[in-house]
């Protein structure tokens, strides 16, 4: 750490760095990225002339021999993130590092072994930082629904559904969906699976099915699972790429049915009914800019006063033992 300012070197240069970059952005009296390395040069030029950064690399390999760093910030596809995780410790670098852990249980289990508590890890599992999550969470902790009884969550989209060009739009924003062989799921809805560990606590899987009808795609393309809470409360979650009648851009949709009351989330807008009612008009492009930047602050909080990560490794291996059971039954 130089003045006080975290000096993060960015493991890929990949779509979605676009987001944690952008956090940075608004952090840089807390943190500063140093280094990019990306094998696509192109691409990690890209990231370095619009953001600012000094050095660029075509390997983690190099930026981690040649640059200083205090902690690593993983974006690169997850068949990466294990050996980029265990170089980074070996250095004694903090580690920040994108969901999944790992493509399997097994991996990331391995992985945690390795590293230990060797350095701070992180996982970067954002979806429960966006504010409307941290709400609700809060709403029920407080308990203004009561007891949780039920819980249903639908992530629907036409994104895999031809558009007037015949091109996919999901497959169009993110390209490298085509080739995963675990990519609904495990790219996508693994953030809900995490979601609802944090809002509703420990959670079983019951039952799961997994499909898929578009031939481009190597993995599947839709989702069910059955799942159930401590409290015996029910959890439903599908998910469906092909929602024929729903727009592109993927929205979550969340009923949480208490004793006491019930939360719903449809569109823009958080409802509360109950005992106490509330209603909140959500900025959805603005909460899931700060599902990144909340996430990053957290990481940066706690290598400040070295509390314990709320996404730590071991919490979120929890979240794979559920997707790695859903496939194995699916």
């Amino acid at each position: 750490m130089r003045d006080g300012i975290t000096r993060i070197g960015l493991a890929g240069a990949g779509w979605v760095t676009e987001h944690h970059l952008d956090a940075y952005e608004v952090l840089k009296d807390r943190a500063t990225v140093v280094a990019v390395a990306d094998p696509d040069q192109r691409a990690a030029r890209g990231r370095a002339e619009r953001y600012g950064i000094p050095a660029v690399f075509d390997s983690v390999g190099a930026m981690l021999e040649e640059a200083e760093l205090d902690a690593v910030d993983i974006a690169a596809p997850r068949e990466f993130h294990a050996p980029i995780c265990r170089a980074a410790a070996d250095r004694g670098l903090a580690i920040l590092c994108q969901k999944p852990l790992a493509p399997t249980l097994a991996e990331a289990r391995a992985l945690v072994a390795d590293i230990g508590d060797r350095v701070p890890f992180m996982v970067h599992e954002n979806w429960r930082f966006r504010p409307h999550y941290r709400r609700v969470a809060g709403w029920i902790r407080d308990g203004r629904i009561g007891e949780v009884r039920s819980v249903v969550l639908t992530i629907l989209t036409s994104g895999l559904v031809p558009d007037e060009k015949g091109e996919l739009p999901a497959l169009v924003r993110q390209p490298m969906m085509i080739g995963l062989e675990r990519m609904l799921l495990m790219e996508v809805m693994i953030h809900h699976v995490d979601t609802l560990r944090f809002l509703l606590g420990p959670l079983t899987l019951r039952g799961a099915r997994l499909g898929k009808t578009r031939t481009e795609l190597k993995g599947e393309d839709r989702v069910m699972l059955l799942l159930s809470g401590e409290g015996g409360a029910g959890v439903s979650v599908v998910g469906d790429f092909m929602a024929h009648g729903y727009p592109p851009q993927q929205v979550d949709r969340l009923q949480i049915f208490g004793s006491e009351g019930a939360i719903s989330l449809e569109g823009d807008q958080l409802r509360l009914v109950g005992a106490s009612e509330e209603t909140v008009t959500l900025d959805l492009p603005a909460n899931y800019e700060a599902s990144y930047r909340e996430a990053i602050t957290h990481f940066l909080d706690r290598l400040a006063d070295g509390r314990p990560f709320e996404t730590a490794p071991a919490d979120n291996l929890q979240t794979l033992e559920i997707v790695e059971e859903a496939y194995r039954i699916g």
